[in-house]
């Protein structure tokens, strides 16, 4: 009996001895595999060093040549028309009216000068009164007003002034501001006669009586009769040289 128990107890802790060995051969392969799973996210992790040298795609995007020899089924030699946008073509038309314009108040001022008389200048220089002065001016409507000028080529206010006296022998200074103090005064438009003129800084004219004036106006409207509301309400002298 005694023996019995003894070798029961053998087994029992030749069991428990085997039972524990299993123990930690089972803990052994999880706390590997951990470790390994550890080890591969770390190296997961790290990224190498770029060491490839990065191309520049846009310089050779435009480097491509082609050879001028080359030939592509005749398609380098097409005919493309060239479109013109809405704002284009109503810029086109505004600027071909605008020409169309011009070259119809040319031609009016050119029919104009063709139509009015010669002037015999021999017969009036030097000699005449204020009244065959103001209308020999009056044979000069339609003539063009040219800044600057001062023959019937093209004259502005006071160099039509000053061509119109010069016929008649008498020289007067080249501004409207100069004109406006030669001769003598004349006190008001009521007192004045044809052959006065009518002067201030900036413009000058011939009067020719009804409270009307001769002179050269602008580019528009050239040389032309006008009443004395062309000096737009500004005060102007009236000076009698003849």
């Amino acid at each position: 009996m005694a023996l019995m128990m003894s070798v029961k107890t053998i087994i029992s802790t030749s069991v428990a001895i085997i039972a524990t060995g299993a123990m930690f051969a089972c803990v052994a392969p999880f706390a590997s595999a951990d470790s390994a799973q550890t080890s591969a996210v770390v190296s997961s992790r790290s990224f190498p060093k770029a060491s490839s040298v990065k191309k520049n795609l846009f310089a050779e995007s435009t480097s491509t040549s082609v050879d001028e020899n080359s030939k592509w089924g005749g398609i380098e030699t097409l005919d493309v028309p060239q479109t013109e946008s809405q704002g284009e073509k109503e810029a086109a038309a505004a600027a071909a009216a605008q020409k169309a314009a011009d070259e119809a108040a040319a031609a009016s001022r050119s029919e104009q000068r063709a139509s009015i008389p010669q002037v015999d200048l021999g017969k009036m220089t030097g000699t005449g009164t204020g009244a065959e002065l103001a209308s020999f001016s009056l044979k000069f409507q339609g003539y063009p007003y040219v800044a600057g000028g001062n023959t019937p080529a093209g004259w502005d206010c006071s160099g039509f002034v000053q061509y119109v006296f010069s016929q008649f022998g008498i020289s007067l200074p080249r501004t409207s501001g100069a004109q406006a103090t030669v001769g003598t005064p004349v006190a008001s438009l009521a007192d004045a006669k044809p052959g006065d003129i009518l002067a201030n800084g900036t413009h000058a004219a011939i009067y020719i009586g009804n409270g009307q004036v001769m002179n050269a106006m602008n580019p528009v409207q050239g040389t032309a009769v006008s009443d004395v509301s062309v000096f737009g309400g500004a005060g102007y002298s009236i000076r009698r040289v003849m």
